[in-house]
């Protein structure tokens, strides 16, 4: 089931914590989510305080390293979210001597530092985070530097030049809906149709959901608006509304199966995992993405400073930012930040890289400073204009 990642109304900084807000529950074969202490755990120093694999020597090494400690803990990561669930199998089956240990696997990125916090010396803090930048740029004291060997590769623009934290993937802002019911969708005019009353969802309110304030600023766009211009987007969830057909509940597999929410705004692997699992029961869902409302924000990794498994942090990040792993966050519908090195060095899915929505020319991003505004702007208009 896809469930979404909640903000609390008001906190600001937390918008891009859930920039991709809609989340699997994902199944996982773990019990890690009912850790809430653990024993206490002395780390090898030369491993948490290693910057680069040169400071294990060779890879063979760093292996070493990670499989004398024999596990590793991560949180946040449901497998139906980007892939995960083949990502995390990928480990497991390269490096059958470390155990994965899957803690809360729908935590916020807020979540996910404090939980770090919480359980500090212990054995049962989260090794590793994938985070949202905006608690990712403002948490790096409690990161540790670590620069992968495909450093080089990631775009200055998406990395901490510290090698606190690193972009990972990202998804587009999609629009998906159930084709058999409601046929084609092109325009935004076409969503005024009756045929679409009380099912046209956001995701919930743009200020307090993450997947729901970037479906917003793709409308926005679409609508002739700017991360700057923020009315024209009002302006048509306003005429949504009056038309009966904008819904703002939480979308699940459920409510796209009772027909709750027949198009749902979301980001595009999130579409893919509804697709996915819609096939099975018969069910033609499509998603497309609009080149001149490509709206992104990527997810970002970091290690914790006070892994309990340092080596093994470092290993899975070397992991996640070779070929297969960043091909498995593909195949699951994101874009991965090593996807234009890949199509250059030939070792991107092929067959993926064939059926794949991809960023196409400039996409519509933001900083954390348009996020608060953005955000504010949201809080005070939104629910005058559409209500709760």
């Amino acid at each position: 089931m896809i469930s979404l990642r909640k903000l609390a109304a008001g906190s600001l900084a937390a918008v891009l914590a859930f920039s991709m807000a809609a989340c699997g529950s994902g199944s996982t074969d773990s019990s890690a989510d009912s850790f809430t202490s653990g024993k206490a755990v002395k780390v090898d120093e030369k491993s948490a305080k290693a910057t680069s694999l040169a400071d294990f020597g060779t890879m063979d090494d760093l292996v070493a390293a990670a499989e004398k400690e024999g596990q590793l803990n991560v949180i946040a990561l449901p497998h139906n979210w980007s892939n995960y669930g083949e990502v995390i199998n990928g480990f497991k089956k390269k490096y059958p001597n470390i155990k994965i240990n899957e803690l809360n696997p729908n935590a916020s990125s807020k979540e996910e530092v404090d939980a770090a916090k919480t359980n500090k010396g212990t054995d049962a803090a989260p090794d590793v985070f994938d985070l949202g930048l905006a608690v990712a740029s403002t948490s790096t004291d409690n990161f540790a530097s670590y620069k992968v060997q495909a450093w080089d590769k990631i775009p200055d623009s998406v990395k901490d030049a510290d090698g606190k934290y690193y972009a990972d993937y990202t998804g587009i802002m999609s629009i998906g809906w159930n084709a058999d019911k409601y046929g084609d969708i092109n325009s935004l005019d076409d969503l005024m149709d009756s045929k679409f009353a009380g099912t046209v969802a956001l995701n919930g309110k743009p200020a307090e959901a993450g997947a729901a304030f970037n479906g917003y600023l793709m409308i926005n766009q679409l609508a002739g608006g700017d991360i700057n211009d923020l009315q024209p987007g009002l302006d048509y969830f306003k005429k949504l509304k009056d038309a009966g057909n904008l819904t703002t509940v939480d979308v699940t597999d459920g409510t796209i199966d009772s027909g709750q929410t027949g198009v749902v705004m979301d980001w595009s692997y999130n579409q893919a995992s509804y697709q996915k699992s819609l096939k099975k029961k018969g069910v033609n869902w499509k998603f497309k993405t609009f080149k001149n409302a490509q709206v992104v924000s990527y997810y970002n990794q970091a290690i914790n400073v006070d892994a309990p498994h340092p080596a093994a942090a470092r290993l899975w990040e070397e992991y996640l930012y070779a070929a297969d792993a960043q091909n498995e966050w593909f195949k699951g519908g994101a874009n991965p930040v090593l996807l234009d090195s890949m199509k250059e060095d030939g070792t991107v899915d092929q067959d993926t890289l064939k059926s794949a929505i991809t960023i196409d020319g400039d996409p519509v991003t933001y900083t954390n400073d348009d996020s608060t505004r953005i955000t504010e702007w949201l809080q005070n208009n939104w629910d005058k204009t559409i209500g709760n």
